[in-house]
């Protein structure tokens, strides 16, 4: 199946880049800093704006906007297009034009000895070079036709560093390279390389979402944005990965990863793989997931929640072909090194549940329910840790290990304690694992056992179904009841509307029976997103898209809900 025409998009909101570049070209260049003109970005040790692009008239800057589609971003002065970049590969930008002025300049004119860029023609092939400190590259700019100016080149301090170009028509390449390579060389049209790239874009949207009809109308649009933060393997990214975004959220979280794994399933089984196993690459000792991996950096000052079981299990169900007994094995290690470490590592002496360090242990870093202490025992927590030890038990019977009865022990034993030392009539709630005082209970996160809605009986079930109807607005499941002092249109996990959480809610409503909730929440996270895009967050009561406005788990939590959506209503064939 494919469909003519591309995605389009506005570029403040999406940055432009295709699968496997760490490179984009965005006016977003930092936290939440956004500026007139678009940028050449790398996300090479860190977020970093490199080059200035600007249509320029007399050297002036012109007053552009811009149009953006999968394959190519142009600008506009007034009616005409004078300028459009394409990715010709994932570190090859090309830029042409006709009758027009284009303007390159060093984002940041301070060069120090530790910061900036140096810039310089190379006599070896006469490309102009900008190398920067921030990313440790090179950005070779080689002119294919027209004329070049250059303007500071071997200037030190405070300069203006830029490349003027111009003509009836005219075309640059701008790449990213490391000490050296070879004098660039191109044997494709600028026409051919937006065509090719139109055509892998397609090829992928196609794989992923060939179930899209005139009532998924986000599809291609979600798919562009897991196509296009896409990176491929470098530095402590071992397998190509999906970012959480190319705007500043430039990293594979420990959660995240499992929701774009699960969104790439049907039609990308390999890379559905690549993305769930790449944080277990850096397992530690204890058998604790780093908190986040990036290209420069892996961090472990905080981990995330054990929701890879549950993930696993739905995973095998979405994937396009059958696992290998590799795979099998590699999984069953990874998720008992990583339940060993909540069971070894994360639950005090004497007691039966494990512990959060920290809000951001959760995923839910100010979530309410952390107000009182940080070092909590926590329902969600307690919850995963039973789903994920309940898929090690039955994969231990599977492969023959023989663990399985003594992984369904440490299951019973924490499902035991999660329904004894953290329900009460009043329903769930954490307590500190230091104080023993009883957390509020506000918070959409006292709700998130319902993932084990088909374990706990269903009067819980119906009790926690009930609940998350409390939290329910006309866009989903805020994260903080509405009516409660904390609430907070823009307040992190203290009332938005998330993707994951929403996820682990309509799964666990249906694993409870409660399936008109679950449908109901299914359908306004949907509407949410063909309405306000694919933001990091959403406001609670406006639906108005918060944050980081391009973000990965959001497209494929609205991918997945409405591909099952489709599935159990006969949209599509299984």
């Amino acid at each position: 199946m494919s469909h003519p025409s591309l995605p389009t998009f506005d570029v403040r909101e999406i940055p432009f880049s295709i699968r496997g570049s760490w490179l984009d070209l965005s006016p977003v260049i930092g936290l939440h800093r956004q500026v007139d003109d678009v940028h050449l970005v790398s996300h090479v040790n860190g977020m970093h704006a490199v080059l200035r692009l600007t249509p320029t008239i007399d050297g002036r800057r012109a007053d552009a906007t811009t149009r953006a589609d999968a394959a190519s971003l142009s600008w506009v002065v007034g009616e005409s297009v004078v300028a459009t970049a394409v990715f010709e590969s994932t570190d090859v930008v090309r830029i042409a034009g006709a009758g027009s002025e284009f303007t390159l300049a060093d984002a940041v004119e301070e060069l120090t000895p530790f910061t900036g860029s140096y810039f310089f023609r190379d006599p070896l092939d006469g490309a102009h070079v900008f190398t920067s400190y921030e990313t440790g590259r090179r950005y070779r700019v080689t002119s294919l036709s027209g004329s070049l100016v250059a303007t500071g080149a071997e200037a030190l301090g405070q300069s203006v560093r830029a490349l003027a170009v111009s003509g009836d028509e005219w075309e640059i390449a701008i790449e990213q390279i490391d000490a050296a390579a070879p004098p660039y060389r191109t044997g494709e049209a600028f026409g051919e390389v937006r065509a090719r790239v139109a055509g892998e874009f397609t090829d992928y949207l196609d794989a992923i979402a060939g179930w899209r009809t005139e009532a998924t109308p986000a599809v291609a649009r979600a798919a562009y944005v897991l196509w296009s933060a896409t990176v491929a393997p470098a530095g402590f990214v071992t397998r190509e990965s999906v970012l959480m975004s190319k705007h500043w959220m430039d990293k594979v979280w420990s959660w995240d990863h499992t929701f774009n794994a699960l969104a790439l399933a049907p039609g990308l089984p390999d890379a559905a793989l690549d993305q769930f196993f790449a944080p277990f690459d850096h397992q530690d000792a204890a058998g604790a997931m780093p908190d986040s991996i990036t290209h420069s950096e892996v961090l472990y000052n905080y981990v995330k929640p054990p929701i890879h079981g549950w993930a696993w299990a739905k995973l095998r169900t979405r994937l396009a072909r059958p696992l290998t007994e590799d795979e099998m094995f590699a999984a069953y290690s990874r998720l008992s090194r990583w339940s060993r470490f909540w069971l070894d590592y994360r639950t005090a002496p004497g007691h039966n549940l494990p512990y959060y360090q920290h809000g951001n242990d959760s995923g839910w870093d100010n979530s309410t329910t952390f107000d009182h202490d940080r070092v909590i025992e926590s329902p969600d927590l307690a919850a995963f840790l039973v789903v994920q030890l309940d898929v090690l038990a039955d994969l231990a019977d599977e492969l023959g290990t023989g663990e399985g009865d003594a992984w369904r022990v440490e299951r019973d034993r924490v499902q035991a304690a999660l329904l004894r030392d953290l329900r009460d009539d009043e329903g769930f709630f954490a307590v500190g694992a230091l104080t023993g005082t009883v957390s509020k209970r506000s918070s959409l996160l006292n709700l998130l056992p319902v993932l084990a809605a088909d374990r706990l009986g269903s009067e819980v079930a119906d009790r926690l179904a009930a609940g998350i109807a409390e939290h329910l607005t006309t866009w989903g499941p805020a994260t903080q009841l509405v009516e409660t002092p904390e609430y907070e249109d823009d307040g992190y996990w203290r009332g938005p509307i998330w993707a994951p959480s929403t996820m682990l809610i309509e799964e666990g409503l249906r694993r409870g029976g409660h399936l008109e909730l679950a449908d109901t929440i299914n359908e306004r996270f949907r509407a949410l997103c063909e309405t306000s895009g694919f933001a990091e967050n959403f406001d609670a009561r406006t639906g108005a898209g918060l944050r980081d406005r391009a973000y990965t788990w959001t497209a494929s939590v609205y991918l997945v809900f409405a591909h099952e959506h489709a599935l159990r209503t006969g949209g599509v064939d299984a």
